[in-house]
């Protein structure tokens, strides 16, 4: 990157980038300055033709507790609202996450709450460790969402589930989260790292053009609904040029 970054940190190591947020002794609070680096990062892993694999996480032990309302200083909260100075940033980070080429993992370390709980849901699967506390708490703060939360965790809870944990502002356990659906995987936290490579691995020898493909169609899927869905399948074409040597040894 043309400037370093001061609150996230981007490591690439062979086919895989690692981007994490990088404010640990503040449980790595989100501001407008961590989003505007996201933002740089994202660009700067799509224009990566040799990463395949991106994993968003938190440094120390937390993903991210959440927005960091000390960052906005004396402004007024409007109607539940953070603002654009977050708002705008966020939602592009979000629209970045989803349309990357590479399937993105949440690697879910610690808390991972409201705004955090928001860009974990953008990502493509999601592994949280045992230790881990999940909830959207904007209830508990007198807040409403405004980066996505109230479409995206229907899709993975169901309707009645995400009114419950909304409303509560219930904090789950890595076990919950995969139990209602939210995510993939549980695994002890030192056990992460390894659990989260043998995915990797499981996907490695599989089509970098298929990964496209299926990340548009599960968007659209989410976005669309059923019947536009299976139209936007069915007459959507993506370039594909793995295919024949891929099934040549199966044709002779």
């Amino acid at each position: 990157m043309t400037e370093p970054f001061t609150e996230i940190t981007l490591d690439y190591n062979d086919d895989v980038a690692t981007l994490a947020l990088n404010r640990p002794e503040a449980l790595n609070a989100i501001t407008p300055t961590m989003l505007g680096e996201l933002n740089r990062a994202l660009s700067d892993i799509s224009a990566q033709p040799s990463t395949r694999f991106v994993i968003l996480t938190g440094a120390g032990r937390a993903f991210s507790a959440g927005v960091d309302l000390k960052a906005l200083g004396d402004r007024e909260l409007v109607d539940g609202k953070v603002g654009d100075i977050l708002d705008v940033p966020a939602r592009r980070v979000i629209a970045q996450i989803e349309a990357l080429p590479q399937p993105v993992i949440a690697r879910v370390n610690g808390f991972c709450f409201t705004g955090a709980l928001e860009l974990a849901l953008a990502c493509d699967l999601m592994i949280a460790a045992d230790k881990a506390r999940i909830g959207d708490t904007h209830a508990k703060w007198g807040l409403r969402p405004t980066w996505g939360m109230s479409q995206r965790l229907p899709m993975r809870v169901g309707i009645a589930k995400a009114r419950e944990l909304s409303l509560t502002a219930r904090t789950l356990t890595g076990a919950d989260a995969v139990a209602l659906g939210l995510a993939n995987q549980v695994v002890p936290l030192d056990e992460l790292d390894k659990a989260i490579a043998t995915l990797i691995d499981e996907m490695r020898p599989n089509s970098a053009e298929s990964f496209v493909a299926y990340k548009d169609l599960y968007r659209q899927a989410e976005n669309r609904g059923q019947a536009a869905g299976l139209h936007y399948e069915a007459t959507t074409d993506y370039a594909f040029t793995d295919s024949g040597e891929r099934l040549a040894e199966f044709r002779k």
